[in-house]
């Protein structure tokens, strides 16, 4: 057998296993639709877009600006500190401490920092810097790593480390650290919009309150403002205006909210302490405390997390596969191609979050909801770039069309990047996954909410550690698979 025919068997292979453990989470899955009629609420929901309203939005543009804002610090902040972490990620205790801080997500840091800063803007602003700092630092180290060194060759002795990355690094690699940075843009708008359903005052708070109403005409105006303002990203965010942008979001997010220090003593002194601790118990009070807690509600919680993520990994491997057709030139012309663009475009632009959200009002409490929405979100992001990839790739002349040109000509040449995208976003679907639980599905975001929620601080920051410490197991596991199977993400085409 020649290496790639091996290469090519250990992918089939390893594909089928996953669907094989998908098939089995299935069993344990709790995928049912419990409202009593849920077509009669979705056609509710699409009657919005004939009856269009802005009654009662009256804060609409500040909302956007919000939005906006928060996502500007958080994501600038988040490259400028990712970037000096990138320089010295090989560094073991950095790239543990960055996959650390990325396993949490913005929610929870929101969170966590609601707890002793409030709603003042430091709470947006370090959920969202956080954890996309240590992302940055990925990301970034990788480039660096294979980026060409070859003007480092021709610089003179002596030429110092500083001066030798700006003059012979940075103009090689800056397109791949704009692409990639802008791209980190739109993530970073659609965690901004999310955080309002925390309380912060961005789109997501306006969408839940319109949708607790059920104002679906104020729903489409914000999901379609929020559509656009992603869609003109490329006409909007120039880096000539960025200094102009980021001094005017730091106007705009201040508000009157002090910073209370007594919270912030209370929370590290206090709140985060395990209670038999606090309240001078023994030793075996606190292991008590620790089993009853991984007993009762991570192991649960873990349990369902990994059904709930490994059902939707395969769900959005079969709709990547399903849609990276609609956008390849490979297929079909530009018209179609355009009218795909614009529906993965929408698909990716909706965080799995407010799918997940939509769809629970239509269908109640279950994991179907959260597994949609994972599907839908990750199989447009994947099945863009795997769209992508396959317009470089050239035809035969006697090449066939239709099903036999997927079949057999597209599906094995791509297979291999499809493979590297899906599994790259493997840690990303368990992260959303754990979030997904504030809900109600009994993940483990679920029992961190719900400590939260009864001010049981201690218990919610353990479950977050676990959710973190699951999250880099599932990327060792990832980078593992990766390797095993040679293949590699391509960055050039994020």
């Amino acid at each position: 057998m020649t290496k790639p025919s091996f290469q090519h068997s250990r992918r089939w292979t390893l594909s089928w296993c996953f669907v094989a453990i998908a098939a089995v989470c299935l069993l344990f899955a709790d995928i049912r639709i419990t409202t009593y009629d849920p077509w009669t609420e979705l056609g509710r929901l699409f009657s919005g877009l004939l009856n269009l309203s802005t009654v009662g939005l009256d804060d609409l543009g500040f909302t956007l600006l919000q939005t906006v804002a928060f996502a500007l610090l958080g994501v600038t902040l988040g490259s400028v500190c990712g970037l000096s972490l990138a320089l010295i990620f090989h560094w073991r205790w950095v790239r543990i401490m960055c996959a650390l801080l990325r396993s949490v997500h913005e929610i929870f840091w929101a969170l966590i920092f609601l707890q002793f800063f409030g709603l003042h803007p430091l709470t947006g602003l370090l959920a969202l810097a956080i954890p996309y700092t240590a992302t940055f630092a990925k990301i970034y180290a990788e480039i660096l790593e294979e980026g060409d060194l070859s003007a480092l060759n021709v610089l003179a002795h002596g030429t110092g480390n500083i001066s030798s990355f700006f003059y012979a690094r940075v103009p090689d690699l800056y397109q791949h650290f704009k692409t990639y940075t802008a791209y980190r843009m739109e993530c970073g708008l659609r965690s901004s919009a999310i955080l309002g359903f925390i309380g912060l005052p961005t789109l997501g708070f306006s969408l839940s309150t319109s949708f607790m109403e059920g104002l679906y005409g104020q729903v489409w105006v914000l999901l379609i403002l929020f559509y656009v303002l992603i869609a003109t990203m490329r006409y909007w965010l120039r880096p000539s205006l960025l200094p102009l942008y980021l001094i005017a979001s730091v106007f705009i997010v201040n508000n009157d909210t002090e910073l209370s220090m007594t919270n912030i003593s209370r929370f590290f002194t206090h709140d985060i302490v395990p209670a038999p601790i606090r309240n001078g118990e023994s030793l075996a009070s606190f292991w008590q405390w620790l089993s009853d807690l991984l007993m009762t509600q991570a192991l649960p919680g873990i349990m369902n997390t990994l059904v709930l993520s490994q059902i939707a990994l395969v769900a959005s491997a079969i709709c990547t596969l399903l849609l990276f057709p609609l956008v390849s030139k490979q297929f079909f012309g530009r018209f179609p191609r355009s009218v795909g663009h614009f529906f993965l475009v929408i698909m990716r632009s909706t965080p799995e979050y407010l799918l997940a959200y939509i769809l629970l009002l239509m269908w109640g409490p279950s994991m179907l909801p959260a597994i949609v929405a994972l599907a839908l979100h990750n199989g447009a992001i994947i099945g863009h770039l795997v769209g992508r990839y396959s317009d470089e790739l050239v035809m035969r002349q006697d090449a066939s069309f239709g099903l036999n040109r997927y079949n057999y000509e597209v599906l094995p040449r791509v297979y291999g990047q499809f493979l590297a995208f899906l599994f790259y976003r493997w840690e990303v679907i368990v992260r959303e996954t754990a979030i997904l639980g504030i809900l109600g599905v009994a993940t483990l975001g679920f029992y961190i909410d719900s400590a939260i929620q009864e001010i049981r601080i201690d218990r919610a920051v353990v479950l977050i550690i676990i959710t973190a410490l699951l999250n880099l197991a599932i990327d060792m596991v990832s980078r593992r698979v990766r390797f095993w199977l040679r293949v590699k993400t391509d960055l050039s085409i994020r």
